[in-house]
């Protein structure tokens, strides 16, 4: 531990502190958790930023499409307040980039945005009285609402029994929060993962959970580049362009796939573009003429680009976004099994209910 972590670590003791109280009075009945009479799906983490998140919904977005469903998330960074639910009005500056990105991969699911997670979900469920499942982005600590199965993630670069929680790590609280998890999923694994690699980690990760939590490895799957320019074939060279919480993953693959990465402009996860910053990789491709230089970014950065303020210069620019899968290296059956199996109980509740009548 550097010097610097040492000074902060009266810090953590208190924040950590703090939310083992607050998770506590939850736990007790103190502070009040909402329940909801169809199957709300959490996806969250212990981390601050990037554990794949967004990746993670739309698998289950996929896994769920025969079903009536809604996505709820906060819409950080969103210029709008309350509930806001996706139209075709909607931009990133209304949703938010992820519930955004959701609404135009998606658009059989009802999305919205909300502060308040019960008032999102009630306001949801008022809309579509039909809803068969509702899947809440990034609400691992929202503890007002309490979901029927929650789905923990940790990166496998940045395990949370590895971190401390903020300001000496990043932990948003302590690590015993495992707990609440139904079933955890360490995300981003590399494919070649060993089976006593496995193991070691599902043990380490046992000792915070409850013991028969089901511990979960997945890892990215890239598509071909998919051009949002003027440009219909993608060069070998290219300059990388990301807003995320951790681009190392898509750097490392484009490296293994031979793409030469001549730079790459990095900026803070969510952030959103402006005028300026298109101009400056007009300026770029200037320099770069006659080398075939094209830009490439991730999914999350592509619906901003493309917002209708930015969509006039995007179009003439050799910009492409990569497209991004989850896949589970085992028990990916399992996996769908339980989700589906989780659901179906609902339903089955609720016809047991309405033939008593």
């Amino acid at each position: 531990m550097t010097v610097l972590r040492y000074l902060l670590w009266p810090f953590s003791i208190l924040y950590g502190g703090i939310m083992l109280l607050r998770n506590w009075l939850y736990d007790i009945g103190w502070l009040r958790s909402k329940r909801f009479e169809v199957p709300v799906i959490s996806v969250g983490n212990l981390t601050v930023g990037g554990t794949g998140k967004t990746p993670h919904v739309e698998y289950l977005l996929r896994l769920v499409a025969d079903k009536k469903t809604a996505v709820l998330s906060r819409g950080y960074r969103r210029k709008s307040k309350g509930f806001v639910l996706a139209n075709e009005r909607a931009t990133a500056e209304t949703l938010g980039d992820e519930p955004f990105q959701y609404h135009l991969d998606f658009p059989e699911a009802l999305v919205a945005v909300c502060e308040s997670r019960p008032a999102g979900i009630s306001q949801l469920l008022d809309i579509q009285p039909a809803t068969q499942v509702v899947i809440l982005d990034d609400a691992m600590q929202h503890r007002p609402v309490r979901p029927s199965l929650n789905l923990m993630l940790t990166d496998f670069g940045r395990l949370f029994y590895k971190d401390h929680v903020l300001p000496t790590g990043l932990l948003r609280e302590p690590r015993q929060g495992a707990r609440r998890a139904d079933a955890i999923i360490v995300t981003k694994c590399p494919p070649g993962l060993e089976p006593a690699q496995l193991a070691d980690i599902t043990k380490s990760v046992q000792r915070y959970s409850l013991p028969d939590t089901p511990v979960f490895f997945s890892a990215f799957r890239y598509g071909n580049p998919v051009g949002i320019g003027n440009v219909v074939q993608v060069s070998k060279r290219v300059a990388l362009l990301t807003g995320i919480a951790n681009a190392e993953p898509l750097l490392r693959y484009l490296t293994d796939k031979g793409y030469e990465v001549v730079t790459h402009l990095e900026y803070a996860d969510h952030y959103s573009y402006t005028l300026a910053d298109m101009q400056k990789l007009q300026a770029l491709l200037e320099q770069e003429r006659g080398k075939s230089l094209s830009i490439i970014t991730t999914r999350k950065d592509a619906v901003k680009l493309t917002d209708s303020t930015l969509a006039n210069l995007t179009c003439q620019l050799p910009i492409f976004y990569v497209p991004i899968e989850v896949y589970f290296l085992q028990q990916g059956e399992v996996f769908d099994t339980l989700i589906r199996q989780h659901i179906s109980s609902f339903q089955e509740a609720k016809s047991l209910a309405t033939d008593k009548i």
